[in-house]
């Protein structure tokens, strides 16, 4: 049985050289808003609190304003939080990557996929 072709959009908004916002720090974002902190965000996703960190930093000078608020620790722990402008970022690019994710079965996707092989042929040696 043959899997039907897939199309991935892959949105990213430059500042500069820098990727002020994609898919991956999207999931950040959610997950930031879900844990609370940015280590534990991190932790979610699999990737160290130094990582985390520094994809916050970059999204943090990419925007007019910062995106996430942190909160130093105390007897309760610190964490972070979107400010407006991080939740005000986020929900727009969703709201563009659902979009655009509905304009994927457009006609040019739909020729895309009609000539594309269920599966690469099998790589044939030299010879």
């Amino acid at each position: 049985m043959t899997q039907a072709a897939q199309i991935k959009i892959k949105i990213q908004l430059y500042c500069g050289e820098a990727i002020a916002i994609g898919p991956g720090k999207a999931d950040l974002l959610d997950a930031i808003m879900r844990e609370g902190s940015i280590s534990a965000a991190g932790r979610a996703m699999g990737m160290s609190y130094r990582r985390a960190w520094l994809l916050v930093d970059v999204m943090n000078r990419c925007w007019t304003q910062p995106l996430v608020e942190t909160f130093p620790g105390s007897a309760h722990g610190g964490g972070a939080r979107l400010s407006e402008a991080g939740k005000a970022v986020l929900a727009h690019y969703r709201a563009l990557q659902a979009r655009l994710a509905g304009e994927a079965a457009c006609h040019e996707a739909e020729a895309l996929t009609g000539l594309l092989r269920p599966a690469p042929l099998e790589h044939q040696s030299e010879g």
